[in-house]
């Protein structure tokens, strides 16, 4: 089995093309087969080496490995020339110079359901350097043989016999890409359902030279969690972004899998080798797939966390190092250890640590909002109190810090909140935080008694 990804390169991978490569790897690594990468890049203006860059970094980010060396389609071109030269020659194509009116009027006169022949048309052409080269369309019907689908009959009498080149013999798209796939030896042609119509051109073009069709599987599309197809309005909607928001990639690649694909009812942790053991294209739903950001937090959360303490905090101070926060976290490995152990309950992303725990290390952030609701002359006497227990505490341990403050509650007759939280304001300056005994007992007796001093003192 020969699979391929053949992605343009005219932007980042969004997670769309990204499932689409990742099932396609999935069949290959899944049967033994190869997977190959093709770039197609005939877009001159926004195929740029960057671009062909992001797309190769996000797969090698979510971990899709691809056999041999990624192949550009530019570089085919000769071969896609001699190609129109021999369907010519062939008479299976022919020369047009028919514009999208002369279609137009064709239709009007035999039917809007009619595809258009311009082989006995007067717009064809007999001069070899003029007008467009028009593939013939055969009587019968084209069959799209989909292994999800089942199979779509296209009726041949509709199709509009399809150019295949321009004039100067530089093809296009459809012959192009059927081309490819052909000289690839690709059996299996696993993508979006939005290439579904290209399908009988390019079906079109391996039956006029004789050759093997591949099989064919067309995803249905993803859609946001609202039904609409999916953009960037719901959230992260390419593989870096993804990256950027401190996804793990075997997370990404799990949720992936199951939109649209599920081997089990209710089971959604399955991890990669698993995955490659159990896929099966023909078990892909036909129906739209919903990719839903919060749902794959929750399962990246479970990622996170499944890495053990010491593996997150590695994984943490990775991510912490490369988005500027190096000076912050150097030399406080066993700080950085405990802010990550009593944080990652609270995470969903890598990301998510510095929000929640970053004044452990930086300082309180300047929550106005919170600092006013906790911070008020009332919160102050009760945070004086918190103040006077905490600096008789020994040891200054989280057990003991929590015994010590809920006494002090007992003692003054007001609810939890009103003692924890004008402390954690004080310790974090907003208030949301991890535990408020667990924080107080990582930064220790004399950074606690500072920073409420602090808010004490206004």
């Amino acid at each position: 089995m020969r699979v391929r990804f053949a992605p343009s390169p005219t932007g980042a991978l969004h997670v769309g093309g990204a499932r689409a490569a990742l099932y396609n790897w999935l069949v290959a690594r899944g049967s033994g087969g190869e997977f190959l990468l093709r770039i197609e890049d005939t877009d001159k203006e926004r195929s740029t080496p960057e671009n062909i860059e992001q797309i190769l970094d996000a797969l090698r980010w979510l971990g899709l490995d691809w056999d041999g060396e990624p192949v550009l389609q530019t570089t085919h071109e000769d071969r896609h020339r001699d190609v129109v030269r021999q369907l010519l020659d062939e008479d299976k194509a022919y020369r047009s110079t028919a514009t999208a009116d002369d279609v137009k009027a064709y239709k009007a006169e035999h039917g809007a359901d009619r595809g258009f022949r311009g082989a006995d048309h007067p717009t064809r052409s007999t001069d070899p350097e003029v007008g467009a080269v028009r593939l013939r369309v055969p009587e019968g019907a084209t069959v799209v043989r989909d292994l999800i689908r089942g199979d779509t009959t296209f009726q041949n009498v509709h199709l509009d016999d399809p150019v295949i080149a321009r004039a100067d013999g530089s093809p296009l798209y459809n012959l192009a890409v059927a081309i490819d796939d052909l000289d690839a030896g690709i059996t299996h042609v696993i993508r979006g359902e939005d290439h579904l119509s290209n399908t009988p051109k390019q079906l079109l073009v391996l039956q006029a030279l004789g050759a093997d069709e591949p099989v064919y599987a067309h995803l249905p599309l993803l859609h946001g969690p609202d039904g609409k197809k999916l953009s960037k309005r719901h959230g992260a909607a390419s593989v870096q972004e993804l990256r950027d928001a401190g996804y793990l990639p075997d997370a990404v690649v799990n949720y992936l899998a199951l939109l649209g694909w599920g081997d089990a009812d209710d089971e959604t942790e399955i991890p990669r080798d698993e995955l490659v053991k159990r896929f099966a294209i023909d078990r892909v739903s036909k129906n739209p797939a919903r990719f839903d950001e919060q749902k794959l937090k929750w399962l990246n959360g479970k990622y996170l966390r499944g890495q053990g303490v010491d593996g997150l905090a590695a994984t943490i101070r990775g991510h912490l190092e490369a988005t500027g926060h190096a000076d912050e976290i150097a030399g406080r490995d066993d700080l950085l250890r405990t802010a990550v152990e009593i944080s990652q309950e609270k995470i969903s992303t890598v990301d998510d640590f510095w929000t929640l725990a970053g004044f452990l290390f930086a300082g309180p952030v300047d929550d106005r909002k919170a600092r006013d609701k906790w911070l008020d002359a009332g919160h102050l006497e009760h945070l004086a109190a918190v103040r006077e227990t905490l600096a008789a505490l020994d040891p200054f341990s989280t057990d003991v810090v929590d015994q010590a403050l809920r006494a002090l509650v007992g003692e003054r007759g007001v609810k939890a909140k009103d003692v924890f939280q004008p402390l954690r304001v004080a310790l974090a300056g907003t208030a949301v935080s991890p535990g408020v005994f667990e924080s107080a007992a990582a930064l220790g007796r004399d950074e606690t008694l500072r920073r409420v001093d602090a808010a004490l003192a206004g």
